[in-house]
């Protein structure tokens, strides 16, 4: 089929107009007609370590945990939608993350970064109010300035609510420093602590003796913002400390929107085991608040109506549909093993990106235009076939990098370059190869097809090692190695393309629109 003339130079013409195409396209969606990686069009690159303030690790474990980490950010990462993302290990204990082109470097930090350590908890709000002698008499013993504060003090959060009715103000804030800062909420378990008052609670909460006198099997747990804290107030809820199942149950959640409010949630559903745990308890607490917690703040405590197996949703209040996805990604994604903290966080600009682009950029014209020139110059009009050959294998590779939405990197412009080189060379082979045949005597069309078939065999040894050099390094390399052996390996095979099949084309075309008289070669 090959060896009709119209065939081959019609691929060829439409082999260039898909290139142009998918580079067209890139450009519309990218902005870039190739998508360029960090060190080319900018972005973030985070490193980030195992989290040991709360708790020391021996070596091993924490090489455990940041294998295992490394899974977890890597799922997150890819989730956020970025091209080719960079995500690796660097030594033992730290892992490297490069975003190209991100500029909301924060977003990305909280999804890569949060725990999603998700827990499914009884509320037991009515269960404090027989606690709160026992609390009152720990914070003072521990806080006795506490105590005269809260009896100088008429704070206006100070009330705990009880059934329909209140106890008096006074009463409550004399002596009582816990109970003067907590005001009971409209809904069942959920109690409010005014925002000027949170970092006292949070004290009080950190004592060990109000741990202890809290109901036996519960624990208070902050609230996410929510309406009432944009109002000034942070929420506070007493739970179980049991879960009835964790996020290890999950097996998919979806950000949706709400169908009757019109608000973001998310849909999650749990595993076979995780569905008859939860569907076993949620039937034994029908009528009581289920909180879900994420990170030790509770997102939402709706009112279990009925038993619930595997399906469930979570409201997310005021929350923004993009922050509804953000959640459902790491939740898909689960829980970190461990905390992680970033140690250094690096913002390549784009004007520093550009600078490096001009620079190759205009090492890549002057290349070429040495090439051109000495290709003309020596083997004249065989060598304007080499760079006619030349300029298509440039189209086709950049096209190529555009349909795959492949990243180029700087080391991947040096893959390319050497592809380019590689290409020239072939071109080289063949030609001096014909230049023997012609010098032997033989006529034009004979020499030139024995030219190219006894420098095929040189010209697919070459390149098919170079491809096998290529396969391993990106086989055994990271970020800027494998970028580089994408380049050389789609360059070579490109290049043979163009050296052999396009090259031929062009000497053949030639060849059947000279006369019988007239084809001489000169080369």
């Amino acid at each position: 089929m090959f060896q009709n003339l119209k065939i081959r130079v019609g691929l060829i013409l439409v082999l260039a107009g898909l290139c142009i195409a998918a580079m067209f396209y890139q450009k519309q969606a990218q902005g870039d007609i190739v998508t360029l990686g960090l060190d080319l069009k900018g972005g973030t690159y985070l490193a980030l370590e195992v989290d040991e303030t709360r708790a020391r690790l021996t070596d091993e474990q924490r090489k455990d945990a940041i294998d295992r980490a490394l899974k977890v950010v890597r799922i997150r990462v890819e989730g956020l939608g970025l091209s080719e993302p960079i995500v690796r290990k660097s030594g033992d204990y730290r892992i490297e993350v490069q975003l190209a082109g991100l500029r909301n470097t924060s977003s990305a930090r909280n999804v890569i970064q949060k725990a999603a350590f998700l827990e499914f908890q009884i509320v037991r709000g009515e269960a404090l109010r027989d606690a709160l002698p026992r609390i009152e008499r720990a914070v003072v013993a521990a806080m006795p300035n506490e105590a005269r504060g809260a009896a100088a003090a008429t704070p206006a959060g100070g009330v705990f609510q009880q059934g329909a009715g209140a106890q008096k103000q006074d009463s409550v804030s004399v002596g009582k420093p816990f109970e003067s800062k907590l005001a009971r909420a409209g809904s069942q378990g959920q109690f409010l602590v005014a925002a000027a008052d949170t970092a006292a609670m949070a004290k009080y909460l950190a004592l060990p003796a109000v741990q202890a006198a809290l109901p036996r099997g519960t624990e208070l747990v902050w609230g996410v913002a929510s309406a009432e804290e944009a109002q000034g107030f942070r929420s506070l809820w007493l739970l179980e400390r049991q879960p009835l199942v964790t996020g290890e149950a999950l097996e998919s959640a979806v950000a949706a929107t709400d169908p009757q409010f019109g608000r973001p949630v998310v849909n999650f559903e749990l595993n076979r085991r995780g569905g008859r745990t939860f569907g076993r308890e949620t039937g034994r607490n029908i009528g009581k608040q289920m909180a879900i917690v994420l990170d030790e703040q509770v997102f939402t405590a709706p009112v279990i109506r009925g038993q619930i197996s595997r399906n469930g949703q979570i409201e997310l209040g005021q929350a923004t549909l993009d922050e509804a996805a953000d959640l459902a990604l790491v939740l898909r994604a689960g829980a970190l093993p461990a905390p992680l903290r970033v140690v250094e966080e690096r913002t390549v600009g784009p004007s520093l990106g550009q600078d490096s682009v001009n620079k190759g950029f205009v090492a890549g014209l002057i290349g070429l235009a040495m090439v051109v020139v000495i290709m003309i110059g020596y083997y004249r009009l065989a060598g304007l076939f080499a760079v006619i050959a030349l300029t298509l294998y440039v189209l086709y590779t950049l096209g190529a990098l555009a349909a795959m939405d492949a990243v180029l990197t700087f080391p991947g412009i040096a893959g390319l370059v050497l592809s380019i080189g590689m290409s020239v060379d072939a071109n080289v082979l063949i030609f001096e190869r014909i230049r023997e045949e012609l010098e032997a005597g033989r006529a034009v069309r004979p020499a030139v097809s024995e030219g190219f078939k006894q420098a095929l065999s040189a010209i697919v040894d070459s390149n098919i090692t170079t491809l096998l050099t290529a396969a391993i390094l990106y086989y055994v390399g990271t970020g800027p190695i494998q970028g580089f052996a994408v380049t050389l390996g789609l360059g070579i095979v490109i290049s043979m393309f163009t050296a052999i099949f396009v090259t031929r084309t062009l000497f053949t075309l030639y060849l059947e629109r000279r006369s019988p008289a007239a084809q001489g070669l000169s080369i």
